[in-house]
């Protein structure tokens, strides 16, 4: 069965929750469960203190778990503590987006004409206005370009435009990211395929031949606003130059094999599409002049537009694949409705924040973005708990992941009695769970696990960011810890 989450049931279902005496009286303590039966079984079920040992994290632990419907704390550690949520923000910014644009609101890209149409030719600019969404793709523009041909369009005497400011430019989520990771790219109101380009190479008896492109399963439309350049040198392998204009790389030879490829960030979006958008006009006999960025909304007649999915299967994608750019976009599409388009990232972040503490009585915990990559985030276990009981009667759960347990091998296990829905984060060292748990009885808990070796973190330089030494096995085991920690509360809180 398939829940929509609505702005007025969510609002209605929060009234009634912190009004109940359970939720306003929930303990904030760190409390130890108190055995049911006192059978031989749940005497042998293993402590908090034990897995907890047994994983052997360094730093800290915090977490809770609590009766999904009453809100009721049936035992947490370090509960109230504040820790990095990496990408368990994600559900926190999926309520901010519906609960302020609705789960049916559609993202809108237009195309829009500032002078009439005489003869295939528009009188006036061409403008390419971007309406914040962020599953905008190449096959999109192709659809858009197609449409101003079936208006007979050919070409401009004035300019071809791109307005993006719908959103704030920003040219990266998180500074402290090395330059080329594709997960961190810049953002604004116009983003092209999750604002990342596609860089091939293939060594050839004449040296490497490179291809930047904007690909898509249907389309490979080549870009100038991204460009690469092979040098002779050992280190770094990647550097990146900003221009107002184009996003300039250069890559170690000494780093490259044969022939590979990778996803790049793109740090100016609207040009990015501008260039894509150029392209696909061109293959349908349209003939415009390179973008320029608008500062000024444009006014016009419209002659293409796009609109996205609903934001309930955008969001549901982004938990899903834990997509950075949907997330940042949508909360900021968010606090543009709410407050106006706000200076920055972190603005949007703190907005967030008050948000969550006025709805979901999230007192403790404190955004600095809507992706959770940066790591100076705060967020409590408890706090997390009562957002997913809060959200719950709204089919928040269907949203999330089913997140399937595993055997001692690491392989899922179709069949296991207990079931969770969650959503993970991982940052280097940072190793967060949270959601609902069904227990075998069919009793629903909500938790949060949050783990965090800070201190390990700081000591990564920049440049060692992508992949540092010790990192997978200390998630690996992180895992592990949480897998325990959820099949303790199945069996100690079952009938």
């Amino acid at each position: 069965m398939t829940h929509r989450v609505t702005r007025r049931g969510f609002l209605s279902v929060f009234s009634a929750i912190v009004a109940s005496p359970a939720l306003a009286g929930a303990p904030i303590s760190s409390l130890r469960p108190v055995l049911r039966g006192e059978g031989f079984a749940k005497k042998a079920i293993a402590t908090p203190d034990s897995i907890l040992g047994s994983a052997k994290l360094g730093g800290r632990v915090t977490f809770a778990v609590a009766d999904a419907r009453s809100g009721r704390v049936l035992e947490a550690q370090n509960g109230a503590q504040g820790t990095p949520p990496a990408s368990v923000t994600k559900s926190i910014t999926a309520l901010y987006a519906i609960n302020t644009l609705g789960a049916g609101h559609r993202f809108v890209t237009r195309v829009i004409a500032t002078g009439g149409i005489s003869n295939g030719e528009v009188q006036g600019d061409l403008v390419l206005v971007g309406g914040a969404d962020p599953t905008l793709d190449s096959n999109h523009l192709a659809d858009l370009a197609a449409q101003l041909k079936a208006r007979g369009i050919r070409a401009v005497r004035g300019k071809f435009l791109v307005y993006d400011k719908a959103l704030p430019r920003v040219d990266r989520i998180d500074a402290a990211q090395p330059d080329h990771v594709g997960y961190n790219p810049g953002i604004s109101g116009l983003a092209l395929n999750y604002n990342r380009v596609h860089f091939e190479w293939r060594r050839g008896s004449n040296g490497y031949a490179v291809t930047m492109d904007a690909r898509t399963e249907k389309y490979r439309p080549d870009v100038t606003v991204a460009q690469m350049t092979v040098v002779n040198r050992n280190a770094p392998v990647y550097t990146y130059k900003s221009s107002s204009k184009r996003d300039e790389w250069t890559v170690s030879r000494q780093a490259l094999g044969n022939r590979g490829a990778r996803w790049l960030p793109v740090r100016v979006p609207g040009l990015y599409a501008g260039d894509v958008f150029r392209t696909m006009a061109r293959a349908q006999g349209i003939v415009l002049p390179a973008a320029q960025l608008a500062n000024r909304a444009p006014q016009g007649s419209q002659v293409a537009l796009h609109q996205s999915d609903p934001l309930q299967e955008i969001l549901r994608d982004m938990l899903k694949f834990s997509n950075n750019l949907i997330a940042e976009m949508v909360g900021l599409a968010a606090t543009a409705k709410r407050k106006g388009v706000p200076a920055s990232l972190k603005a949007s972040a703190t907005e967030m924040s008050r948000w969550a503490d006025a709805t979901l009585g999230m007192r403790r915990s404190k955004f600095v973005d809507h992706s959770g990559l940066g790591d100076a985030s705060s967020l409590t276990a408890e706090d997390m708990c009562q957002a997913m009981v809060m959200a719950r009667a709204q089919g928040f759960r269907g949203l999330l992941k089913d997140f399937g347990l595993r055997d001692a091998k690491g392989r899922p296990q179709k069949n296991h009695p207990i079931k969770v829905h969650a959503k993970t984060g991982t940052l280097n060292f940072v190793s967060t769970l949270a959601g609902y748990i069904t227990a075998p009885d069919g009793r629903e808990m909500v938790f949060a696990i949050l783990a965090a070796d800070e201190a390990t973190r700081s000591r990564i330089s920049k440049a060692n960011r992508e992949a540092p030494q010790g990192a997978r096995s200390w998630n690996r085991r992180a895992k592990i810890m949480q897998q325990k920690l959820i099949e303790r509360w199945g069996a100690l809180y079952s009938n």
